[in-house]
């Protein structure tokens, strides 16, 4: 588990927790890193995974006082995409329009 100290603007102190897994985390490993949080009087939390979280534990994630981010494989991967991390560009697209105004006669 690692700490996301305060930032400049003001939040709370975050604890993150990535795992690399194949197979659907459950709710049983949510709810360790709950406790984990718990024992760390810390209130938020984000669970990174390669894979997916099953429907108990976006359930249970969902309904506990301490506020759970979950983020599977898709959602990192989007994240990655957007922020250009861990990624490289392999080709670009130039979409081009008719300039009107060549074609105006003058």
């Amino acid at each position: 588990m690692a700490l996301l100290r305060k930032t400049r603007l003001g939040l709370d102190i975050i604890y993150v927790q990535a795992k690399r897994w194949e197979n659907t985390v459950g709710r049983p490993e949510i709810q360790k890193f709950a406790g984990a949080l718990q024992g760390q009087r810390a209130r938020k939390g984000i669970f990174i995974t390669t894979s997916d979280f099953s429907k108990d534990a976006k359930e249970y994630a969902s309904r506990i006082d301490s506020k759970i981010v979950l983020i599977d494989g898709e959602q990192l991967t989007e994240f990655m995409i957007d922020h250009n991390i861990g990624v490289n560009p392999i080709s670009n697209y130039e979409i081009k329009r008719i300039d009107s105004d060549y074609f105006t006669e003058g």
